[in-house]
């Protein structure tokens, strides 16, 4: 498989037991360009035969000791050796993603760099997932290891496949696990970018493998496989439940990193410069589609129409474009469905009696006709009761309610079925740890808006996934404890 160009089409491969293959049947499908419409590549339609292949060569690998043996210092250094090439081929890699899923190249830098920096965080700790001893009665040692779980599974959405990608691979590889991902059919190609580097890196063959497919057929045969030791999946709440009855089946464990309404709260004493900046970046960024976009923005009554006026100046300047050119502020939508959905609720806030404050269109310039171009919307006087408050939109189209008290905002930020992500803006340092502990969500934000590091732990609350993303936590979920007890007498 040749370098993916992001300037003309190309035949692609998918990677199986360290080699770039077809489907088994030959079959493929497109992968477009969301600005124009215009295919970058045909990848492998996988087939479930194809699945198996995969789960079959993950298995061989780790019960391999090249592998399974490694020191884990080594494990650790050869993952070391992955992430510096993914540092170099940043722009490679960016340019391929921004291509291939919409976002501004900036956008696409930082998913990258920040998939090296999460890969070098779990290749630090892949010589200290320690066990325990545990003191019992009589002559005995009882102490615990910690094992790899086997054969994991992966299905990466499309909004950020690259570093949302990683977020599962890099503690499962460390751990000692092998790996097969399935990326989006939407958003393929950077992940096999991914597996170039783990090949050029020296990674054993079959350690980690890369299927294309429908979530139909792909997804499926992955999450109910009987090879799975863990499935790891970020989308949405409805395919979290059908992946965790497929992986139900086999008691597989799962990670499921869900939907998100999420509540960016503003109150009156904080800095309305800063609060304005992070309610933009948290609604707006990647165009809206992310699980933990402040998609609720709370304002207090009285800087309600302050806050709005600043969002409103900020839409007037905000360029529309290819993620590639250089003055694109805001990339399309991944795909014209959800072009449509995003436009739908627009309509729906309206007839909903929502004022449309800006935004809330397909531009009208012939340059982006072709393209699935939304133009950031906001609307005012909306509440709770309100489907464009309640309902996960993923597409860049805000909510703004006013709130009088503190109480009232707490009382609308937990009024939602979902548990993500949550932000607070305030300069009083008393309420901030107040919000922060009474919210119901997996993570708060106090001052900044979206924020995470690959050290910090991301999980969701209620509708908004199980286990926990992220951090040293993670490592749960791709080791299992054995315990052993020695009788000294």
């Amino acid at each position: 498989m040749g370098r993916i160009p992001v300037a003309m089409a190309e035949s692609v491969k998918m990677f199986l037991d360290g080699a770039w293959v077809d489907a088994e049947d030959g079959k493929t499908f497109a992968t477009t360009d969301p600005a124009t419409t215009e295919v970058i590549a045909t990848v492998p339609a996988a087939t479930k035969g194809d699945v198996d292949r995969a789960m079959e060569a993950a298995h061989r690998a780790f019960d391999d000791v090249a592998w399974r043996r490694m020191d884990p210092a080594d494990r650790g250094r050869l993952l070391f050796k992955v992430a510096a090439l993914l540092r170099e081929r940043t722009e490679a890699i960016a340019r391929i993603e921004s291509r291939d899923q919409g976002k501004t190249l900036r956008e696409a830098k930082g998913d990258v760099t920040f998939a090296a920096w999460t890969l070098e965080y779990y290749a630090g700790l892949a010589d200290k997932i320690e066990g325990e001893t545990i003191p019992v009665p009589g002559p005995r040692l009882n102490y615990t290891v910690r094992e790899p779980v086997g054969v994991t599974v992966h299905i990466v959405p499309w909004n950020f496949p690259f570093q949302l990608a990683l977020r599962g691979i890099a503690p499962a590889l460390a751990a000692g696990n092998t790996v097969v991902a399935k990326p989006a059919s939407y958003t393929p190609l950077s992940l096999l970018e991914f597996a170039r580097a783990c090949a050029d890196a020296g990674v054993p063959k079959g350690v980690v493998n890369v299927v294309t497919g429908g979530g139909r057929v792909v997804g499926n045969a992955l999450a109910g496989h009987a090879r799975a030791g863990s499935v790891t999946l970020t989308g949405s709440t409805a395919t979290g439940v059908d992946v965790l009855g497929a992986a139900a089946r086999n008691l597989t464990p799962v990670t499921l990193e869900l939907g998100g309404k999420c509540p960016n709260i503003v109150f009156p004493d904080a800095d309305l410069d800063k609060a304005a900046k992070g309610a933009w970046y948290g609604a707006f960024m990647n165009a809206g589609q992310m699980c933990w976009a402040g998609s609720r923005l709370l304002v207090h009554e009285s800087v309600h129409d302050e806050v709005v006026q600043r969002l409103s100046k900020m839409a007037e300047g905000w360029k529309l474009g290819p993620g590639l050119e250089k003055d694109t502020r805001m990339g399309p939508v991944v795909s014209a469905e959800q072009k449509a959905k995003a436009l739908e609720y627009v309509d729906v806030g309206k007839r909903e009696g929502a004022k449309l404050a800006f935004g809330g269109a397909a531009p009208t310039d012939a340059a982006l006709a072709r393209g699935h171009f939304v133009a950031p919307a906001a609307f005012t006087g909306v509440t709770q009761d309100m489907r464009i408050a309640r309902e996960e939109i993923f597409g860049p189209v805000l909510s703004i309610l006013r709130f009088s008290s503190e109480e009232e905002a707490l009382r609308i930020a937990n009024d939602t079925e979902f548990g993500l992500y949550a932000g607070v803006w305030t300069k009083d340092l008393a309420r901030a740890h107040r919000m922060a502990s009474v919210i119901q969500a997996g993570a708060v934000a106090v001052n900044e808006y979206p924020i995470t590091f690959p050290q910090t732990p991301f999980a969701g609350w209620k509708q908004s996934g199980i286990g926990s993303e992220q951090g040293l936590t993670a490592i749960d979920a791709y080791t299992r404890r054995k315990t052993v007890i020695v009788n000294l007498g």
